[in-house]
């Protein structure tokens, strides 16, 4: 085997550990989402359906505002002593939450501690994943050749669809060998019980993870008080950094934690077809993203936020109005598919775009702190946001409001950081 031969062949080696970790978190976010009336049964009884709902996404939300947090916390952490044993401590975090979501009794077994202890095991997954992007994306960007990081880093997402289609697989076996009553009562929880089996494995494989090259090169790593001088100073970069993964976090978890939900709640499509339509999101996802982060190391980022971006606007909510006029699998699959095709191209620039516009020394915690707000303000309360547009609007296609909303956000950031007389991120620039 020829030297690049080797080189390829370790480097995908390192993709597959590094984004390990990343995989575990989807796992257990999507099956929130999915099983959320389950949950919501389990954990948030009530007589009224829709604030037993709600209330389940507002923990589930909740998480997210842990992200900011962790993402300093942590994120200043492994830009100090470097992104392998970072990276662990975050899988260790993560871990604790995942089985305590998998074992907590129900409300009807141990009253209000039940909910109590759901909601810390979110807290301490949000704080955990407040960093685990941002670490894994940047870990990708340092080891990446020049001219591919954008395909490279594409597969930190590319691991989160990979996650989808196996808790989808999980799901829709346990759908058709389960009753409805049994998956009501314990069967829900089979899921993140495998989840729970899976974190020793995944330790293992990340443990294995070798130090960036680019990190050990640098003569000088920041204290935590340099790191918080930083993200101060270039407060403008972690705005427009904000702004521009909001369009992600909204489609993402719009099209992926809050499909299975809103076809069976809203539309009123059979578990099955939301399993099968949730799926196929995720094959378009994962084929989308390393196209379009390929495509972006040819023609550059620019071009493709700001196309995807636009079309956003001039579809999102005419897709979801033809879908909700007359709800049906077949419809159902062309939307999501579509804005699928939205999601996976934006983001397969946008997360590289990110790496690249924070400063180099503090890349970790200003990627992670950028993303976090994106996703703790916007992107995590996404299914409670949606459930609350159509209660409040009669509109079952209001949910694409909120995408064209983040749309329209995504455009601007990119127009400011991008444009031509705008001088505002030239520091921060590789």
């Amino acid at each position: 085997m020829s030297h690049a031969d080797q080189s390829t062949s370790s480097k995908a080696i390192a993709v597959l550990r590094v984004t390990s970790g990343n995989f575990l978190e989807m796992f257990d976010f999507f099956l929130f989402g999915f099983y959320a009336t389950y949950i919501a049964a389990a954990f948030f009884p009530s007589h009224n359906e829709f604030t037993s709902l709600l209330a389940t996404f507002m923990t589930f939300g909740a998480g997210f505002l842990m992200r900011p947090l962790g993402a300093v916390v942590l994120g200043a952490y492994i830009d100090k002593v470097g992104r392998r044993i970072g990276l662990i401590v975050t899988l260790s975090i993560m871990a604790v939450g995942t089985v305590l979501l998998a074992f907590t009794p129900s409300y009807a077994s141990i009253g209000l501690l039940a909910p109590f202890l759901v909601l810390i095991g979110r807290l301490l997954q949000g704080f955990s994943a407040g960093v685990e992007l941002g670490g894994v994306s940047v870990y990708l960007a340092e080891i990446a050749p020049p001219n591919q990081k954008g395909f490279y880093v594409a597969w930190q997402s590319g691991s989160q669809q990979v996650a989808i289609i196996v808790a989808a697989l999980i799901g829709y076996t346990l759908n058709r060998t389960l009753a409805v009553e049994v998956i009501h009562d314990w069967g829900w929880r089979i899921p993140f019980l495998i989840g729970s089996l899976i974190v020793p494995f995944i330790f293992v494989i990340r443990r294995k993870l070798e130090e960036t090259e680019e990190f050990l090169a640098r003569k000088h790593h920041p204290t935590i008080r340099e790191i918080l001088a930083s993200l101060t100073s270039n407060w403008r970069i972690v705005i427009l950094g904000m702004m521009l993964a909001v369009m992600t976090t909204v489609s993402f978890y719009l099209i992926t934690v809050y499909t299975p939900t809103f076809g069976k709640s809203v539309l009123k499509l059979s578990i099955t077809d939301s399993l099968i339509v949730t799926f196929a999101i995720a094959l378009s996802n994962l084929f989308w993203l390393p196209v379009m982060g390929a495509l972006s190391d040819r023609i550059g980022r620019k071009p493709i936020l700001a196309g995807i971006t636009i079309l956003t606007i001039l579809t999102a909510y005419p897709t979801m109005s033809w879908l909700v006029a007359s709800p049906s699998f077949a419809r159902m699959l062309e939307v999501e598919l579509w804005l699928s095709f939205l999601y996976g191209s934006y983001n397969g620039a946008m997360v590289v775009a990110l790496t690249e516009v924070v400063p180099p020394n503090v890349r970790t915690v200003s990627f992670s702190l950028c993303y976090s707000l994106a996703t703790a303000l916007f992107g995590g309360f996404t299914p409670a946001v949606s459930t609350a547009l159509i209660e409040l609007t009669g509109d079952k296609a209001a949910p694409a409001m909120w995408m064209t909303a983040a749309a329209v956000c995504g455009l601007a950031a990119t127009l400011l950081i991008y444009g031509r007389k705008t001088k505002v991120l030239s520091p921060a620039m590789p």
